[in-house]
């Protein structure tokens, strides 16, 4: 039977059974959701955007997808409802004091919290590291600590005092269930946005009015101001009407009392204006 040397083989080694299903480490995930970006898989850094569904990214990686998808790297398919840079939002996040920074020089003879966050609630000073949920307003764009937000429960937002709607608070990295209605409220949000804007336009028995195309100026006529007009206007006739004197003529080389006459000439002329 192959087991040469007394070996007996047991029964999972002889019978396979259906396959576990793979655990996901939800440190690894917790690491990926808050301190990476969705699209690129790069470490967030500032500026950081989120969509309407709540996840993050880094603002630079959100604009490369935008001119050019087919560049996309992994994240496609969690970026497919951006369609343009009205649909994300840049976060208003309040650095963590205690946070010393990326450390390259790590030499592992001390303790260091890998979990450290950049950022915090500005409430309730708690980390943005996955462990404490958090939201943001999409009105002003502000972050919080979801608690910190529960107990204050006030309809204005407590940085920057700006109105907001129950419907206007967005969790970021939210479950399954969390992203559908956020989804919902997306949908929702667009489609008010195209209403608004059919509106606006002005109809006519229930037809917009056709536009006629605008001439441009001829570049032969120059183009005179009504201030101008008018005092040309009232100039022209003032000139015209009034005669003009001998003495306003004699002012001129045209006049006969400008021209000399023969006698008044001298014998020898070099260049005289005067001379016929």
């Amino acid at each position: 039977m192959g087991c040469d040397g007394g070996t007996i083989p047991k029964r999972h080694e002889l019978v396979k059974g259906p396959k576990k299903p793979l655990q996901v480490d939800k440190e690894a995930n917790l690491m990926a959701q808050w301190f990476h970006c969705a699209l690129s898989q790069e470490k967030l850094c500032p500026p950081i955007v989120s969509c309407a569904l709540g996840r993050l990214y880094n603002k630079e990686c959100v604009l490369e997808y935008l001119l050019d998808k087919s560049q996309a790297k992994c994240g496609q398919e969690l970026a497919m409802h951006i369609r343009s840079l009205k649909d994300i939002c840049e976060l208003k996040l309040t650095e963590n004091p205690a946070w010393l920074g990326e450390q390259t020089d790590r030499k592992g003879d001390k303790y260091e919290d890998l979990h450290a966050a950049r950022f915090i609630c500005p409430i309730s000073g708690l980390e943005m590291n996955g462990k404490h949920r958090f939201c943001f307003l999409y009105g002003c764009k502000c972050v919080f600590a979801e608690r910190a937000l529960k107990e204050l429960k006030t309809e204005t937002c407590p940085q920057c005092g700006a109105g907001f709607t129950k419907n206007q608070v967005i969790v970021l990295n939210g479950s399954v269930e969390e992203v559908e209605v956020l989804r919902q409220r997306m949908e929702e949000r667009r489609l008010q946005n195209k209403q608004h804007k059919k509106s606006k336009k002005p109809k006519i028995n229930g037809e917009c009015p056709p536009q006629h195309p605008v001439e441009a100026p001829s570049c032969s006529k120059r183009f005179i101001p009504e201030n101008e007009k008018t005092a040309e206007a009232v100039k022209r006739p003032a000139e015209e009407a009034q005669p003009k004197t001998e003495v306003f003529k004699s002012l001129f080389t045209s006049h006969s009392s400008a021209k000399r006459p023969h006698s008044a000439q001298p014998h020898w002329i070099t260049y005289n204006p005067y001379y016929n």
